[in-house]
């Protein structure tokens, strides 16, 4: 195989609780991870000569700063192939929005390339590949919908309902680093179990700086809330509302002004990448 098309797909945040600040810097927390049936496209096609070329480049970001060939790098000198890749991503999913295009760009292109370069590492290698390159990369590596701990490496694979979704991303971007270091952000959020969150639900402690520090977050988050319970999702800007069917989920979709960027999407404890993969392994 010289080809391999994959999805790379969105995941939420259902809830994020800061729990203290550790001395380098990082911040302990709780989430819960559950994916949209909404994703980029990966197109990767290898190469004889061991060069990664990104066919598709994005403005603003230089093609070794991408987190797709930085994982592709990352792979090829953790097995030290000689082959290469062309990889082309068709975008979809909203960057700076919260959801983890990058982090899922880069784990998909693990999944991809060590399929085509018959590498054949573990999903736990993979994962442990990813880490280095952002805490959200290894839940997007092993795709179930999860339970996540330390800085988000820790998961607990968990089974969640799937409702619907409307995503909506405000027309700003957010720094997670500046909401990170905000001198008025919650740090001392108490620990909660799986079980209290599916009882009485929880909060993004990230929720009321961002609303203040970005007007437009603020107001698409006003509008949303009137048709359904809304949060944010990680640091933003992406904000989120569910139902519990696709019906309802539609109605308020048509309600939503037309200059909104908004999705429709399904919850899936299972990601779309990794249901691809399931399919293709059945079907050799």
């Amino acid at each position: 195989m010289q080809q391999l098309t994959l999805p790379a797909p969105a995941k939420l945040n259902l809830f994020l609780h800061i729990l203290g600040r550790r001395v380098d810097g990082y911040h302990q927390l709780q989430t819960l991870f559950q994916f949209l049936d909404l994703a980029d496209d990966i197109t990767i096609t290898v190469r004889d000569d061991g060069k990664l070329n990104l066919l598709t480049p994005f403005a603003g970001l230089a093609d070794c700063d991408n987190l797709a060939i930085k994982a592709a790098k990352i792979l090829q000198s953790a097995t030290s192939t000689s082959l290469g890749a062309d990889i082309s991503i068709h975008k979809c999913l909203p960057m700076g929005g919260g959801v983890g295009g990058g982090s899922s760009n880069a784990a998909t292109v693990l999944h991809g390339l060590n399929i085509l370069w018959q590498t054949h590492l573990s999903n736990e290698k993979l994962a442990e590949l990813g880490l280095q390159l952002g805490a959200d990369v290894p839940v997007f590596v092993h795709g179930q919908a999860a339970w996540a701990e330390g800085v988000g490496e820790q998961l607990t694979p968990v089974v969640l309902p799937e409702p619907w979704f409307i995503l909506v991303k405000p027309n700003c971007h957010i720094s997670t680093a500046e909401i990170f270091q905000h001198p008025d952000l919650t740090r001392d959020s108490d620990p909660i179990t799986v079980a209290a969150y599916l009882q009485r639900g929880a909060r993004n402690d990230c929720e009321a700086i961002v609303r203040k520090r970005y007007p437009e977050v603020d107001k698409v988050f006003k509008l949303l809330n009137n048709l359904a319970p809304t949060r944010l999702t990680g640091t933003g800007a992406c904000l989120f509302a569910e139902f519990a069917d696709k019906n309802s989920a539609e109605r308020a979709f048509k309600q939503l002004p037309d200059d909104l960027q908004a999705f429709l999407a399904r919850g899936c404890n299972q990601s779309i990448l990794h249901k691809h993969l399931q399919s293709r392994t059945n079907s050799i």
